[in-house]
């Protein structure tokens, strides 16, 4: 009988210190991209390193493929404590009028415009003004390749677009310019986008090389019309109270992962882009090379004329920055 006790006791000991004690903070992160894009991968790092260096006191689970929410969904979701984390960018313009800038089409030409806008003192009132209006809090910033239309017939000038019906995001900018260029923007959210192509219920999309890899558009698109309409940038975020809700031990833990998940993330962007046009090249599609000023001649107007006159001077003094 006491041999049994012992054997019981010992088998109690044994589950209880087997067993892993439940994280402080058990995070939840929605992501757009599938599980194959650099923004995942960059956040399934991040889990891995925040768990190591707060010895389980965080833990971070990630969803890709708009698992949890679409995009727009996931930021409410996060405003009302329901999940925590998403990458994000323009569609914060549905909140925050000077958000649109982050991803505005035909403003900005290269990296160099792109890093000189981040390090203003607007890209600075960007960042404020997602935490002070939306109860987001950008983590750095993840720059994005520029954004191609994809399509089954050539486009090498906005006459070429004749109607064509595009996917695009849920940004207005985005509907004011593929409108002036004359096509009929449709905004979807990016889990819709492959099946609406393959059935036809719209005939184009536009997004960055990765997105249209990761998004396995070469499957239903033939073209990618080079158009480089958009240079910008997706910042990786968390609630503002739920960053607050962390004591300041985890929180420069917290903050310490994100810096390093960033530069991680902006590695394995620099090693992508060239195999994943050779990949696109493989699976059969075809580069287009475009008109780039006659879209943009045609677009700027309306997208300039879209905003509002304190957007109209914060857009010029972009201009300037670019100078």
């Amino acid at each position: 009988m006491k041999r049994f006790s012992v054997i019981v006791l010992f088998g109690v000991l044994f589950i209880q210190c087997d067993k892993k004690e439940a994280p402080e903070f058990r995070l939840r992160a929605s992501l757009i991209v599938s599980e194959r894009h650099t923004w995942f991968q960059a956040f399934e790092y991040f889990s891995e390193i925040l768990e190591e260096r707060t010895n389980g006191r965080m833990v971070l689970e990630n969803y890709h493929s708009e698992q949890l929410a679409k995009e727009l969904e996931a930021i409410r979701l996060i405003r009302a404590g329901v999940i925590d984390m998403t990458n994000t960018g323009s569609p914060l313009s549905n909140w925050v009028e000077v958000l649109t800038f982050c991803e505005l089409p035909f403003l900005l030409r290269n990296s160099t415009d792109m890093r000189k806008l981040i390090d203003s003192d607007i890209g600075k009132r960007m960042e404020q003004e997602m935490i002070d209006k939306v109860g987001l809090r950008p983590l750095g910033v993840f720059p994005r390749s520029p954004r191609h239309l994809t399509s089954n017939r050539p486009i090498k000038h906005p006459d070429d677009l004749n109607g064509l019906i595009v996917r695009v995001p849920n940004v207005p900018s985005f509907v004011t310019a593929w409108e002036a260029l004359g096509a009929k923007p449709t905004p979807m959210a990016f889990s819709e986008v492959f099946t609406s192509l393959q059935q036809g219920t719209v005939e184009a999309q536009e997004n960055p090389y990765p997105m249209i890899w990761a998004g396995g558009f070469y499957e239903v698109q033939k073209y990618i019309n080079q158009t480089a309409h958009v240079v910008s940038w997706s910042y990786p975020v968390i609630g503002e109270k739920q960053f607050q809700s962390f004591p300041d031990d985890l929180k420069a833990i917290f903050l310490k992962a994100v810096e390093d998940m960033v530069e991680y993330e902006h590695k394995l962007f620099l090693q992508s882009q060239q195999k994943i046009i050779s990949k696109l090249e493989a699976a059969g599609m075809t580069f287009v090379e475009v008109d780039k000023d006659a879209f943009g001649a045609v677009a700027r107007e309306a997208i300039y004329n879209s905003l509002s006159a304190e957007m109209q001077e914060v857009y010029n003094t972009i201009l300037k920055l670019r100078e």
